[in-house]
């Protein structure tokens, strides 16, 4: 059916709610419940959460590095005696401290770069959920001989669908870059014995313009320097084919990784 100006002008009215609405609401922490009706995102059938708090369970020392702003690492049934979390954004750090000091845990502000603040072997477990950089060679040396290190990334081109809609397609180098076998390679040569690698792809639906706003305010590498105005005529053209075709379906790629440095 053709488009009359009264359907055009309510479309208009409804994009600029739902887009100024997103570009205002607060994305820090890294908690994406703002979405909740608004995008679904299918979870790894490996359970990160449950599997890290399991392994917390039987720790004695705990450092979760880039903890965002801590939920992960908030949610954990029972913490270890000494647990201390790494955080680079400030309004992160803020966040992670009020969540995880009742808990007992330290917050500890650092830059995301070697090294790490932490002495050799300070730590039988060492986690990570989705964090921009692994150095491998910092973590198999903070941790204690025996110890390990669990971690469920981002692999390789995850939600491009979306990346590559306001980018354009991506070279093959950056399609492929977070690959989880590059991941493997890089923990073996630090010295860490890779005890299990997982991968899968998984699908991811944006049903209206304000939840694509978000996400890319709060994810800020999927594409780098995102605002509203910068992408005003783009996020426009994906509101009509929301409003007019249905969701617009992504995939995200994650794995897992544990490795154990030998005793």
């Amino acid at each position: 059916m053709p488009e009359t100006p009264d359907t055009a002008s309510r479309e208009a009215a409804r994009f600029d709610a739902l887009v100024a609405e997103a570009d205002s609401v607060s994305v820090d922490g890294w908690d994406f419940s703002w979405l909740d009706g608004r995008a679904t995102e299918q979870r790894p059938s490996w359970g990160y959460a449950r599997a890290m708090g399991e392994r917390m369970g039987r720790a004695r020392a705990a450092l979760d590095v880039q903890t965002g702003g801590g939920e992960v690492l908030a949610s954990v049934p029972e913490l270890p005696p000494l647990v201390v979390a790494t955080e680079s954004w400030p309004p992160n750090i803020a966040r992670a401290t009020a969540l995880l000091h009742p808990r007992g845990a330290a917050v500890v502000a650092d830059e995301d770069e070697p090294p790490l603040p932490f002495g050799d072997g300070a730590f039988d477990l060492v986690v990570s959920r989705h964090p921009v950089t692994t150095w491998w060679e910092e973590i198999a040396r903070v941790l204690a001989p025996g110890g390990t290190y669990f971690s469920q990334q981002v692999g390789p081109a995850s939600v491009f669908e979306l990346v590559e809609y306001f980018l354009g397609p991506q070279p093959p180098e950056v399609r492929g870059a977070r690959d989880p076998e590059r991941a493997r390679a890089d923990a073996e040569a630090a010295g860490l014995d890779v005890v299990d690698l997982r991968a899968e792809r998984l699908r991811t639906e944006f049903f209206d313009i304000g939840a694509v706003v978000y996400f890319l305010r709060k994810v800020i590498w999927m594409v780098p320097g995102f605002t509203v105005e910068a992408y005003r005529p783009q996020l426009r053209a994906l509101h009509h084919q929301l409003e007019t075709e249905g969701p617009f379906v992504a995939h995200t790629t994650r794995f897992l990784i544990e490795a154990r440095k030998p005793v």
